[in-house]
C-alpha cells in the first residue's frame, strides 16, 4: 500500500514507522528539511516542501497513493491537505489529524475528510484497515488491557456474508457494539443481515479477540498475515539497530 504522510513531527514520523514496519511504501512531506536527519527513519520517501501547495502534491504523485495522511500540528493545513487530495486528485481514503477539540466538527466529507481522529496509534489502525479487509483490526485497548475495540471489514465471499447477526455463535465475552453500512452507523440488532463492505465492531476481552479472529480470518489468511508481521519484525529490528541515515540516501522527489 502507498500511503503519503502530511506532517512529520511526532504524530506523523511515529505513523510513518509502524506503516513501514508493517511493510507499506511511505512518503513523508514536511516543510523543514532537518526533519529527514532528526526523523531517524530508514526506508522511508521524503519530499521537502509545504502539502498545502498544489505543486508539492503533484510532485508527490497524489494520484496513484492509497491513503493521505493529513498529520499536521495545524488543523487548519490538515483540513487544506484532504479537500486537495479529494477533490483534485481522487485519493480513495483520507484520514486527518485533529489538534483542537473544537475544531472535530469541520472533519468530514465536505472537507474531504473520510477519517478524523487525534491519536496516532489509531490512526495507524485506521491507514491499514483501509485495505485490510477481511483481517480483525484492533484499535483501542481499554481497562487496563483486559478489553479490546476491534474492527472487522467483511469482504466478498466470507462467510459472513448474508448471514444474520444473531445467528452467529459469537465466542463468549464478544459483544458486537455497531456496524457502519455505507458510512451510516447502525445499532446492531440479532436480526441485521451482514453484507458486503460493513464495518463490524466488537468489544471483546483478549482471550475473547483471539477467539474471534480464528473464526473471522481463515487458517491460511492467518498464516499468511504472521509471516508478513515476522518480516515486519525484521524490518524493525534492523531500522532499530542502524544510525540515521545522512539526508542524501532519505531524501527524495
Amino acid at each position: 500500500m502507498k500511503v503519503v504522510i502530511a506532517g512529520a513531527g511526532a504524530v506523523g514520523s511515529s505513523i510513518g514507522r509502524e506503516l513501514l514496519a508493517n511493510g507499506h511504501e511511505v512518503l513523508l512531506v514536511d516543510t523543514k528539511p532537518e526533519v529527514v536527519t532528526r526523523s531517524g527513519l530508514r526506508g522511508v520517501k521524503w519530499l521537502i516542501g509545504d502539502a498545502c501547495e498544489l505543486a508539492v502534491l503533484k510532485e508527490a504523485h497524489l494520484e496513484s497513493v492509497d491513503v493521505l495522511v493529513a498529520a499536521t500540528g495545524d488543523d487548519k493545513a490538515n483540513l487544506v491537505v484532504s479537500l486537495l487530495a479529494k477533490s483534485e486528485f481522487g485519493v480513495g481514503r483520507t484520514v486527518a489529524r485533529v489538534n483542537n477539540p473544537k475544531n472535530d466538527w469541520l472533519f468530514d466529507e465536505s472537507w474531504g475528510v473520510d477519517v478524523a481522529v487525534s491519536t496516532p496509534r489509531i490512526m495507524t489502525a485506521l491507514v491499514e484497515e483501509a485495505v485490510e479487509t477481511g483481517d480483525l483490526v484492533r484499535l483501542l485497548t481499554l481497562r487496563s488491557g483486559r478489553t479490546t475495540l476491534v474492527e472487522f471489514t467483511v469482504p466478498a465471499g466470507h462467510w459472513t456474508e448474508g448471514r444474520r447477526l444473531g445467528s452467529v455463535s459469537w465466542p463468549v465475552d464478544v459483544a458486537v457494539v455497531a456496524v457502519i453500512r455505507d458510512t451510516r452507523p447502525i445499532t446492531p440488532s440479532d436480526d441485521d443481515v451482514m453484507e458486503v463492505g460493513d464495518e463490524l465492531f466488537f468489544l471483546a476481552s483478549e482471550e475473547a479477540e483471539a477467539r474471534l479472529r480464528d473464526i473471522l480470518v481463515p487458517e491460511e489468511e492467518r498464516q499468511a498475515r504472521a509471516a508478513r508481521r515476522t518480516r515486519r519484525d525484521a524490518v524493525r529490528d534492523q531500522a532499530e539497530q542502524s544510525p540515521a541515515a545522512p539526508q542524501s540516501e532519505e531524501a527524495a522527489g
